[in-house]
């Protein structure tokens, strides 16, 4: 029971990533930024990137690095969850 439950969390972890992912790669396309696709991948991601952003805002007004602190804020909560559980 407890490999299917630390299965569970490892796949939506890595969903949520990819959704992270491909949300950071369709910013890079202004047509894509206007789509359905995209403003879905919006509602979903964009608050999480949020929190990182008020930390670090953009370098120079284009580079922006809190991606990077999600996947590791990301990672780190994984991480967290399945040492409670294991």
């Amino acid at each position: 029971m407890k490999f299917y439950i630390i299965q569970t969390i490892d796949w939506t972890f890595r969903v949520y990533i990819i959704l992270l992912m491909a949300r950071i790669i369709g910013s890079w396309f202004p047509s894509f930024v206007r789509t359905r696709f995209m403003a879905f991948l919006m509602q979903m991601v964009d608050p999480y990137l949020n929190i990182f952003k008020r930390l670090i805002p953009p370098i120079g007004g284009m580079l922006d690095l809190s991606p990077i602190l999600a996947f590791l804020g990301l990672e780190i909560l994984k991480t967290f969850i399945l040492y409670l559980i294991i």
